[in-house]
């Protein structure tokens, strides 16, 4: 029998936790299954047991924002460090500055370009034949020219995708991705910072009310939901449906760990552009912390490749076949009582943490004031299509 005072979240990542925390300040008893062993979904951030380094575990995650909402919001529930990303990347054996910047096209054409005569010269370089772009290859060209393009996107885009960058949709590279300053950091985001004791240690502090019961290693069963009076579902969308339409496409990531002594590479992130490297960037994790002080240095080469039934979903790829399977599970979901999707997994979005958490908190609210009402609130906060 369900109870009208229990809500199940599904889930211990940021959306379920910062749901749990809404809904559990508001009065209701909150129960958070999560079938790993630990909170934080893909967040998830530990001390690594040979270096002492903080590791981020799935990948690195650097909080920006430009919302001083969801910024005050995490600061309620830990300390945040400042911390400014830039990234590297290796092309034809050397090394350039990123994101494109003023520096990096004066390090590609060997000139010395002031801000308009460097943005005037890559206007010349694009293809101007190209009057619509068909997809991401052309939009490349059209934006910025085939040496650019062919320097830094063209073969990490391969790797990333395991597609020709002529199969994917020209929207994916939207504007002009090149700064003529010499600013160099990955965001441009108002706030910007690192949790200092690491994300994991934040959304334990967001679980932490004495009416949310979090069980860990607890995978979903349908029998859970009728315990309930509702479910947050931020697993992936097409599992809630026992994938019966079909599975979503991701893309997953491998992770090859080595360490050394001292500074390895001398920064987080370096991007290998080139398609004969079969990683798309190595990432250095003592630098994610500048403010610790460590002897050892650990380090992990990404390889990305297609997800299998079994492997952890990072990317989705949102191309027409999967984006005509996500139209028909929305239509399901749509019509499903009881259950709200939120989430990079529930809405089949790739989501920036801060995106994450607003559009939780907004689908906490409207939860409560639809209950309050007494009238039904949609599956999705957000629409995914």
């Amino acid at each position: 029998m369900a109870d009208d005072s229990a809500v199940l979240i599904v889930g211990a990542g940021l959306s379920g936790a910062v749901v749990a925390r809404e809904l559990a300040e508001a009065g209701l008893r909150v129960r958070v299954i999560e079938a790993r062993d630990h909170v934080g979904g893909n967040c998830h951030t530990e001390r690594d047991a040979e270096t002492g380094v903080m590791v981020h575990v799935y990948g690195p995650h650097i909080f920006h924002t430009a919302d001083a909402g969801v910024w005050a919001y995490v600061n309620r529930f830990a300390t945040f460090r400042p911390y400014r990303h830039r990234v590297m990347a290796q092309s034809g054996g050397r090394v350039y500055s990123l994101p494109l910047n003023l520096l990096t096209i004066n390090q590609i054409f060997g000139r010395t370009f002031r801000p308009d005569e460097a943005r005037a010269f890559v206007a010349a370089q694009a293809e101007t034949d190209i009057a619509a772009p068909r997809n991401f290859e052309e939009q490349a060209l059209a934006l910025m020219g085939a040496r650019l393009y062919e320097t830094f996107f063209k073969g990490y885009t391969q790797k990333q995708w395991g597609c020709a960058p002529r199969a994917l949709p020209a929207a994916i590279l939207k504007r002009l991705p090149v700064r003529f300053s010499y600013d160099d950091s990955y965001f441009a985001h108002p706030y910007q910072g690192m949790p200092e004791q690491g994300y994991t240690a934040l959304v334990q502090a967001i679980l932490d009310h004495p009416r949310i019961r979090l069980e860990l290693r607890t995978p979903y069963a349908p029998a859970m939901a009728g315990t309930a009076a509702h479910v947050f579902w931020t697993g992936p969308l097409d599992a809630w449906f026992g994938h019966d339409l079909g599975r979503l496409g991701y893309r997953t990531l491998d992770f090859e760990r080595f360490t050394a002594r001292g500074d390895w590479q001398g920064c987080a992130v370096m991007n290998y552009c080139d398609a004969d490297v079969p990683w798309t960037r190595i990432t250095e994790h003592k630098h994610f912390a500048p403010w610790e002080d460590h002897a050892e240095t650990v380090l992990y080469r990404e390889r990305a490749r297609a997800a299998g039934p079994d492997d952890i979903p990072f990317y989705p790829i949102r191309l027409i076949e999967e984006k005509a399977l996500l139209g028909r599970y929305v239509d399901r979901a749509a019509q499903t009582e009881g259950v709200s999707f939120l989430g990079r997994l529930g809405t089949y979005r790739y989501l920036d943490m801060d995106v994450t958490i607003r559009e939780a908190l907004d689908s906490a609210h409207a939860w409560l004031e639809a209950r309050r009402a007494g009238r039904r609130v949609g599956a999705f906060a957000v629409s995914p299509l």
